[in-house]
């Protein structure tokens, strides 16, 4: 399938019929994941993976009972740092200057440059920045998905207080920003399948100038 095919089959899937995915295909997706590009190569956040059922069903109140999260084979939560220091910056810095062997004091302007854009963004701020970062990653797991005929749907309907402690996230320093459902359609009980895709026109959309 290519990849155009393979988007205009995705779409946001409604009911999941439980099978589970095959772990090397949910591998090469969190992977894709992995490689998206982030402000700086920073990526300030975390990636959830829950393929627990039992773990899924609990979480599911959270998602105002969207099926979806039960019937899935993953839940994959994208969750921000709440805070991001000096610290998280220098560990960045020791991981570049580790994969690239290069002398850490190297790059010592690249993380001044860093930790002054930080240092100009208040809390309030930083925390915008580093979730807009997430959807990025998004929209890599949501084609890697399609490019391995996964269903995926994206998912914003949550309380993130309340899947924050129930995963025990604070306390790693995390706040869930946006989430996924993967896993396979449920033909039969989905509304939606077989719907055709309609989007924006392409003269309305595109702007060319």
């Amino acid at each position: 399938m290519s990849l155009l095919d393979a988007l205009k089959w995705r779409y946001a899937v409604k009911r999941m019929n439980g099978n589970k995915i095959p772990e090397a295909t949910l591998n090469t997706i969190l992977e894709a994941t992995k490689l998206a590009p982030s402000s700086f190569g920073l990526t300030p956040y975390n990636i959830i993976v829950i393929e627990d059922e039992e773990t899924r069903k609990k979480l599911q109140p959270h998602f105002y009972n969207q099926p979806q999260v039960g019937e899935s084979s993953a839940l994959v939560i994208f969750a921000t740092w709440n805070s991001i220091t000096e610290k998280e910056v220098a560990e960045y810095m020791q991981e570049i200057a580790e994969e690239r062997g290069v002398p850490v004091e190297s790059l010592k302007d690249f993380a001044g440059y860093i930790n002054g854009s930080i240092k100009n963004l208040s809390p309030e701020q930083l925390q915008i920045w580093a979730a807009k970062q997430t959807y990025i990653a998004l929209g890599f797991t949501l084609v890697a998905a399609a490019s391995e005929e996964i269903d995926a749907t994206p998912m914003e309907g949550f309380i993130p207080d309340a899947v924050d402690e129930a995963l025990g996230l604070k306390e790693l320093g995390l706040h869930s920003a946006v989430a996924v459902t993967l896993g396979y359609r449920d033909a039969a009980n989905d509304y939606l399948s077989g719907a055709k895709k309609v989007r924006r026109a392409t003269e309305k959309l595109i702007i060319k100038k």
